[in-house]
């Protein structure tokens, strides 16, 4: 399972004050907030994320933005509730928004953060290493995109001298016209193309910030507007559209085209208002069989993401 937990802060009436978006009469919204709502309110969101951990009792969970110690979410430890909720699972850490004291935005400073991505593994992690994405040179950017990077983890496999590789990803979000994404693809596929030569099977997943539906479609744009929304296609998304042919060869995208992954957070979640696409899942090795791939829909109840189920066979 792959989910963002958007560091406990989404409840469903909550706006981040870094989205932007246009409605269909041209007016444009903005998001208002940088923290989540009070303590009560980010404590409930966790509860709810971690009951959807333990619920799904899965093998694997590839989790995103969570916060370890941090002002944002009232120094609530998502890292051990998660921990917690997935008993029995090892896991490992990889931190990607450190900040000391961030004094910005000014109305609603976001303080000290310790935040990463969470892998928990049922089975043996034989070694793990985070691998530093690219980064925007943009200075505003750059204050919420620090270190944006990807968790590549090993798993013996019994009878065999080759791994399970399983990557855990957060590609960048603030990148106008994608092109830091487009750089982070880059090196992304070139530790695909490593892993499948030297005959590894290998499932990568979490929050791509592309839209990764495309090829169920015979154009992009159908794919941006696949789901109901009063809201304009977000600049960001369409200049990221993901293909299988734009992957590293002998990969191919799994993903949901039935159901949203990811709400648009500049305004309050209402359905079939926000803009919505399917931007979490999967990307599987040709000698990894996809059983299924399903979004668990939640109506965002409890972060901006649904969290997405990957069920696969090693062939």
């Amino acid at each position: 399972m792959t989910y963002n937990a958007g560091f406990g802060a989404y409840s469903p009436d909550y706006s981040f004050f870094m989205d932007t978006g246009v409605m269909d009469d041209g007016s444009e919204v903005v998001g208002k907030y940088a923290k989540g709502f009070n303590e009560r309110d980010v404590l409930t969101n966790v509860t709810g994320q971690a009951g959807i951990i333990r619920s799904m009792d899965a093998d694997f969970y590839f989790l995103q933005e969570v916060d370890e110690k941090a002002d944002r979410s009232y120094d609530i430890n998502m890292k051990s509730v998660f921990s917690a909720a997935a008993e029995g699972h090892s896991s490992t850490y990889a931190e990607n928004f450190h900040t000391a004291n961030l004094f910005y935005p000014f109305n609603d400073p976001i303080g000290k953060t310790n935040a990463g991505i969470l892998t928990l593994s049922k089975y043996n992690i034989h070694s793990a290493v985070r691998r530093s994405f690219p980064l925007t040179d943009n200075f505003i950017d750059k204050l919420f995109d620090l270190d944006r990077c990807f968790a590549v983890h090993y798993l013996p496999l019994e009878d065999s001298d080759k791994f399970l590789v399983l990557i855990n990803l957060h590609m960048s979000a603030y990148d106008k016209g994608g092109t830091v994404r487009a750089r982070q693809l880059e090196m992304l596929n070139g530790v695909l193309k490593e892993e499948r030569g030297k005959g590894n099977y290998v499932v990568a997943g979490g929050d791509f910030n592309h839209c990764l539906i495309a090829d169920y479609f015979d154009s992009d744009d159908k794919a941006l507007s696949n789901f109901e929304s009063k809201q304009h296609v977000p600049e960001w998304v369409k200049n990221s559209v993901l293909h299988n042919s734009e992957l590293a060869e002998g990969f191919r995208i799994a993903a949901d085209k039935d159901n949203a992954t990811c709400r648009g957070a500049d305004i309050p979640y209402e359905k079939g208002v926000n803009y919505t696409n399917t931007i979490d899942g999967f990307i599987v090795s040709d000698n990894v069989e996809v059983v299924a791939v399903n979004t668990q829909n939640t109506e965002y109840a409890f972060s901006d993401h649904n969290p997405v189920v990957l069920q696969f066979k090693l062939l």
